[in-house]
């Protein structure tokens, strides 16, 4: 079906550095409709022309080696620009003529796409229902949000009713850029295409489970939003639960989108609410030396930059095996991995020779260094009955020869088509507010457990390995991936 994309906040980095790359690399591997409009809308102005030059540019620095000129020329043909204010319903009522106009009459499915500041979500909703803009009579229309998806249970619950009012629940489409990488999708196929990991996958086998958001990066010049957001909403509520729930999950009946997002849902809906000591026995929160001294951060600023929880999920598959989380700035290095830890040996076959078992581990690298280790014990050559452990790896830029799409471009695409699997529904949006919010609380009152310093270039505070080996008998997975690839 034609198809219209229509991007408000078009002249900001977001459409800029990964929207047009993403559109343009689909375009190059004839995944779009041929008879397919790109209209960028906000309020600076530009004819047709200047926004399209505006645009290669950058395009051609992030679609990377697909580019080439000759093919920009031709997909630059489908972009349009229409400027517009968010707060005008003029501008609204303008861009409607507008799509009328290049769509020529054409039943034209639309997909808009809300790359603007939060708080404007709100407005960009009520405005494209005024307009008449959100009627699917004469194809569908959907509408892409990016995160934050509010600020705490209170505020999204607002926003979800907010924009109930013009769009049905599966015309949304909340959007975790996490959700599109490879890495976190072939989740899906390791678990539930494989008969030798999911007989295993449970309490029986699984000691824990580690799931970290590195960050080398500092926050540099984002003091105004970090500084009221803190590390626990931007990436505790979105990014972390999101993979917590597709490790935990029960395989749906088949992968469908409703069916995929109730089974998320219910690992949300078993987690244990934390209560009165656990918040100060089941957290550590830290802040990074010098964060105090950024631009724009206040001077007695409480805002975490580091995180560590303890969470539970009690259902028959997960009863009592914790599930340890993990996001800072600052950290020794970028990386996103889970880590399933296997139980131990129940006997130890080789005498006090033998070092003490480390137990078997499964490493998924999300990012940067995409792939799957699993590490197991061997003998070492040449010696008596001593082990180490081994590890076989599976390198994902090895096998798709580097060319990793990046995740832009699968979400866009399965926001096009209809299929809603790799986006949050509101309920589980509102949930994961719900398991955040009391932590938050916590650490706003009175009691408070305390925040620990870090210097940047460490895995956090070392309380926090204290808090891991003293308390829970267990230790950090803490190592940086080896990238194989330019």
């Amino acid at each position: 079906m034609a198809h219209t994309i229509v991007i408000f906040g078009a002249s900001g980095d977001l459409t800029s550095r990964k929207l047009i790359p993403a559109l343009y690399s689909l375009f190059k591997k004839d995944k779009l409709d041929s008879v397919m409009r790109i209209v960028g809308v906000s309020r600076s102005q530009f004819e047709h022309q200047q926004f399209r030059d505006s645009l290669r540019e950058s395009t051609a620095k992030f679609a990377g080696k697909l580019f080439d000129a000759e093919s920009w020329d031709e997909f630059s043909q489908h972009v349009f620009y229409q400027p517009g204010d968010i707060k005008e319903a003029a501008d609204f009522d303008a861009l409607a003529k507008f799509l009328d106009e290049i769509e020529q009459g054409e039943s034209a499915g639309r997909v808009y796409y809300l790359s603007t500041m939060p708080q404007l979500y709100e407005e960009a909703i009520k405005q494209l229902g005024a307009a008449g803009l959100a009627d699917d009579d004469t194809g569908f229309r959907r509408v892409i949000i990016e995160k934050p998806f509010g600020t705490d249970l209170a505020t999204a619950h607002a926003l979800n009713d907010s924009i109930h009012k013009v769009f049905r629940e599966d015309q949304i489409y909340r959007i975790d850029h996490y959700l599109g990488k490879e890495t976190v999708q072939n989740i899906f196929a390791l678990r539930f295409a494989n008969s030798i990991f999911e007989p295993i996958w449970n309490r029986n086998y699984v000691d824990h489970v580690q799931i970290t958001v590195a960050e080398e990066v500092v926050i540099g010049r984002r003091a105004g939003y970090y500084d009221s957001a803190g590390i626990m909403r931007d990436m505790f509520q979105n990014h972390i639960l999101q993979l917590m729930m597709i490790t935990a999950m029960e395989p749906p009946a088949k992968y469908d989108a409703a069916l995929v997002r109730d089974e998320k849902v219910k690992v949300l809906h078993s987690v244990r609410k934390m209560t009165g000591g656990a918040f100060a026995s089941d957290t550590v929160r830290g802040q990074y030396a010098g964060y105090l001294n950024e631009e724009g951060v206040p001077p007695n600023s409480q805002t975490e930059t580091y995180a560590a929880l303890k969470l539970y999920c009690d259902n028959w598959r997960w009863k009592g095996v914790p599930f340890y989380l993990r996001s800072g700035k600052g950290m020794s290095c970028r990386t996103t991995q889970i880590v399933i830890q296997f139980r131990h040996v129940p006997h130890i076959l080789f005498g006090q020779k033998t070092r003490s078992p480390v137990g078997n581990r499964l490493v998924i690298q999300i990012q940067p260094a995409e792939g799957i280790q699993l590490h197991f014990e061997s003998k070492v050559p040449e010696s008596e009955m001593k082990t180490r452990t081994s590890t076989l790896d599976f390198d994902f830029n090895q096998t798709s020869k580097g060319d990793m799409p990046d995740a832009y471009q699968r979400l866009l695409l399965d926001a096009i088509l209809g299929d809603a699997s790799l986006f949050a529904r509101s309920d589980e949006v509102e949930l994961a507010w719900g398991i955040v919010d009391p932590i938050l609380a916590a650490w706003r009152s009175p009691a408070a457990p305390e925040l620990f310093q870090y210097e940047p270039g460490l895995w956090g505070p070392p309380e926090a390995n204290e808090w891991m080996a003293n308390q829970h008998h267990r230790e950090w997975f803490d190592v940086c991936p080896v990238l194989t690839h330019p």
